[in-house]
């Protein structure tokens, strides 16, 4: 397998925005900026890296520290400067700036003065955390120094509530740079790059959760099972290793925040069944904790899809890999740190199916808004469930033009994601059923079987993991 994964489209990107650079700008004013921002582990850095290996010109590469201190950053911002490829580099080390502003006046007269270079200030939000007035700086001397000059800025940074702020309307770097996301490998990369069939491509994004670390070290062609039998073994492999990485520089101090996520992760999804599963957190508690997961991106909040607004939230790990640590590996970590990932594979092996099933919704949803009037009626803009507070009701999927409220619901569907099991007339009977009850729903509302296993029922559209995986596959 090659050592860099997927990510074509991302490399080409940033080819161009150089390209840019090295053509000029407006009025003299040739320098460029970069938001980059994606989930801890998706491989910004490393993506990073290897567009500047491809590029061949002199860069700066700088990580933050997340220690809580300005002078500590201050001080290997120097040293990354002073062994930068920045022809001059060397003023770097005959000076030792203390203030932001006197560092990055000498990186603007270290830059070529004849060509382009690339600046990647790596982990920025933690420059931010550290030094309230660090954004604002970084605008002062990108307009007055850098984008006068041949460069291209590259920010990354994991917190994505962040990275998207930096950009908005009233902040300083405002309307300055571009923005870039690196998502997770879709379905389809991960089963390209593992050469795996639809179906069981959509298993190893399930684990994997399309992040390149965990594909590096996943055998071209294994099953998720194959793969599980050795990873689950090894307490050094990418799958146990990167999501307690994360969740480790996410909840520094935010014990309780990592309780509540634990809690989801473990397959509640209702507030009040959360709070007991937290430890009887109180309300309000669990409110700000469920903020702070919000507000990181780390869990989804779901309202019922329908014609009447409605109040039965429900909560979801994002990230599928996570879900999956969470569920699996990391409450059972000491069994693995004893050498007993057997104990883990048997566990994983008998719950599979069933947390399969509810895992691969959310993928479900992006995949059929994705594929849209392929497989959608037209004017659908929105894919959703449907569930009422007791449950006695519940829709996998509710197509209808808007969200969260909408104005017309355009199909109700079921997914059935089961080994040789396929959506047959019972299915179809429960399914109309449920639709009758759905507000906004209608008789002739189309009806739509998401299945692994193919479809016997009449009057309703399959679509099965072929289907789904071209959602994610150039047109």
């Amino acid at each position: 397998m090659d050592d860099f994964l997927g990510r074509d489209d991302e490399l080409q990107q940033l080819s161009r925005i150089l390209q840019r650079v090295r053509e000029g700008g407006r009025a003299g004013r040739p320098g460029r900026a970069l938001l980059m921002r994606g989930r801890r582990r998706v491989g910004k850095s490393r993506l990073a890296e290897e567009f500047i290996e491809q590029a061949r010109v002199p860069y700066l590469f700088f990580t933050a520290s997340a220690q809580p201190s300005a002078d500590e950053d201050l001080r290997l911002f120097t040293e990354a400067a002073a062994g930068s490829t920045l022809p001059g580099a060397a003023i770097f080390q005959q000076q030792a700036p203390r203030s932001w502003d006197a560092a990055l006046t000498l990186l603007a007269n270290a830059l070529p003065a004849d060509g382009p270079a690339v600046v990647v200030i790596d982990e920025l939000p933690y420059l931010i955390a550290n030094d309230p007035g660090f954004e604002g700086t970084l605008q002062k001397l990108f307009d007055r120094e850098f984008a006068r000059r041949e460069v291209l800025l590259i920010g990354i940074g994991s917190d994505l509530a962040m990275m998207e702020a930096l950009n908005e309307y009233g902040r300083p770097f405002h309307q300055r740079a571009t923005e870039m996301v690196v998502a997770p490998l879709s379905p389809a990369a991960v089963g390209g790059i593992l050469r795996l069939p639809a179906a069981e491509a959509f298993d190893a994004y399930l684990v994997s959760g399309g992040l390149p670390l965990i594909l590096e070290e996943w055998p071209t062609g294994a099953t998720v099972h194959e793969y599980l039998a050795d990873a689950v073994r090894d307490p050094t492999s990418a799958l146990l290793v990167s999501a307690e990485r994360s969740l480790a520089a996410e909840f520094p101090a935010e014990v309780q925040a990592r309780q509540v996520l634990t809690a989801v992760g473990s397959g509640e999804r209702t507030f009040s069944m959360i709070g007991r599963a937290a430890g009887g957190l109180a309300a309000g508690s669990l409110n700000r904790s469920l903020k702070i997961l919000a507000d990181k991106r780390i869990v989804s909040v779901a309202a019922p899809l329908s014609t009447r607004p409605a109040r039965e939230s429900r909560y979801q790990v994002s990230d599928p890999h996570l879900r999956f640590w969470l569920r699996f590996l990391g409450p059972h970590l000491p069994e693995i740190e004893r050498r007993r990932g057997d104990l883990v594979l048997d566990r994983i092996e008998r719950d599979w199916t069933a947390w399969r099933g509810r895992a691969i919704e959310p993928v479900v949803r992006e995949a059929l808004l994705r594929l849209g009037p392929d497989v959608l009626p037209e004017g659908t803009g929105a894919v959703g469930g449907y569930w009422t507070r007791t449950n006695d009701v519940e829709i996998d999927l509710v197509a209808a033009d808007r969200a969260p409220v909408a104005g017309r619901v355009t199909a109700v569907g079921s997914i059935k994601w089961l080994e040789r099991r396929p959506f047959d007339s019972h299915d179809l009977a429960e399914l109309m059923v449920h639709r009758s009850r759905l507000p906004g729903a209608e008789s002739d509302t189309p009806l739509i079987a998401v299945t692994r296993s193919g479809c016997t029922a009449q009057e309703v559209r399959r679509v099965g993991p072929e289907e789904l995986i071209a959602a994610w596959q150039a047109r």
